[in-house]
């Protein structure tokens, strides 16, 4: 039986740091959804405030978050996130990228 060495390929860590960004973004959004959401939103009606008509936990969790969330993405793909090829690696661009994602 003929055996190869195995390489793990380089790229996996570079997939589990995106992945785990995206996990922690997720979870962020989902922390100040909640914060303002139940924080804000738990008073009674007649303590309400309004901001644009909306009520200030409302705005916040959603429109401020949503907004805040997404320019967040967008910063942390196209600082972060790096463009790599799917398909199979040969020996030359596993060295390549066992380089590049140190």
């Amino acid at each position: 039986m003929n055996k190869k060495e195995f390489t793990e390929d380089p790229r996996f860590k570079q997939c589990n740091k995106e992945a785990f960004m995206g996990l922690s973004l997720g979870i962020l959004n989902l922390i100040w959804w909640f914060g303002w959401g139940y924080g804000l939103g738990s008073k009674p009606i007649s303590e309400y405030t309004y901001i644009m008509g909306l009520p200030t936990w409302f705005f916040m969790s959603c429109i401020v978050g949503g907004i805040l969330f997404s320019v967040l993405t967008v910063i942390m793909i196209n600082k972060f996130f790096k463009d790599m090829p799917l398909e199979g690696l040969t020996e030359e661009e596993v060295e390549k990228y066992k380089k590049e994602f140190k």
